[in-house]
């Protein structure tokens, strides 16, 4: 049987990611998108894009009637904690709207499609380090728009599977980086020192908080987790994917500066300060372990020589 993908937010950090590798599994990938603008769309040949603007029910209707996916990979949101507080309107509507038309859809087909979506570690809010690694029985307390819209999904899945048989994993997605992210620690380090490396900054790097510590897992080990989540994830069931080990901050830093050959000045600045900022996060991966045989396999280094690389050609 050829196995015909479905990926909602196809032209995302991850959803690009996911994609090329799907691909390279020989399966059919349809790229859902939100508009086919050809700059932000992965280059690949053989991969059919869509428009697919979740928050359109007709559209998102269409989409699955026309190509009837045996597998669904649901990425697609607003996915920023920040954007979600100034709006927290556009986040629900995106998230929270668009996963229920997608599921929607999808009870209507003639034969159920596998479902994995993109849920995330934002659900448990405040973690005492007492309570690590978090398991996925820790109480749902998100802090933000964001982080309830993703609670939302990840009950909605589980609704779904139970009241209609719709095959859904989902995956609680921890601190995920790698080359072509924005909007994290690691890529804000390696981005300043392409930009010294080039001329384009002075040796000096703006930092906030170096104390706390997160587990940051590569881009391609969580694609990987979501193949194999297809594959052999259990129907009903939340999973954590995360890196297998925490680093400070600072550390991330440091290793960074060490990679790229250079020699600054580290600056903290008051601005990149958080009112609030958890001390460390770190979610179990057993159970994932365990129904999958996933594990990560790539390391911080391997990670960070991966965005320098990247950078270095996009700069």
């Amino acid at each position: 049987m050829i196995r015909t993908a479905l990926v909602t937010g196809a032209e995302g950090f991850i959803g690009s990611r996911l994609v090329r590798l799907l691909q390279a599994k020989k399966w059919r990938v349809i790229g859902g998108c939100q508009a086919l603008d050809a700059n932000s769309l992965p280059k690949l040949r053989g991969v059919e894009f869509v428009q697919c603007e979740l928050t359109d029910r007709k559209r998102v209707q269409e989409v699955f009637n026309d190509y009837t996916p045996t597998h669904v990979f649901h990425l697609g949101a607003q996915s920023l904690p920040t954007l979600s507080w100034a709006d927290p309107i556009y986040t629900f509507e995106s998230n929270i709207m668009g996963s229920l038309y997608v599921f929607e859809a999808i009870r209507q087909m003639k034969r159920l499609p596998v479902v994995v979506s993109a849920c995330s570690s934002a659900e448990y809010g405040h973690v005492s380090p007492s309570a690590g690694p978090v398991k996925e029985s820790h109480p749902l307390r998100p802090l933000h728009p964001y982080g309830i819209s993703k609670v939302c999904l990840d009950l909605l899945a589980r609704e779904y599977c139970l009241d209609y048989k719709i095959p859904a994993v989902n995956l609680r997605l921890f601190n995920t980086t790698g080359p072509g992210k924005t909007d994290d620690a690691p890529s804000d380090f390696v981005r300043q020192l392409i930009r010294i490396k080039k001329g384009m900054q002075q040796p000096t790097i703006d930092v906030g908080n170096l104390k706390t510590r997160r587990a940051f897992l590569h881009v391609d080990d969580a694609v990987r987790c979501f193949w194999l989540a297809a594959l052999k994830g259990q129907a009903g069931e939340a999973y954590n994917v995360c890196a297998a080990r925490t680093h400070e901050i600072g550390e991330v830093l440091r290793t960074a500066i060490g990679l790229s050959g250079l020699k600054v000045k580290i600056r903290c600045v008051a601005s990149l300060m958080r009112p609030s900022d958890e001390k460390i996060i770190f979610g179990s991966t057993k159970k994932i372990r365990q129904h999958t045989g996933w594990k990560p396999i790539l390391s911080l280094k391997q990670t960070l020589l991966s965005m320098l690389e990247y950078w270095d050609r996009m700069m």
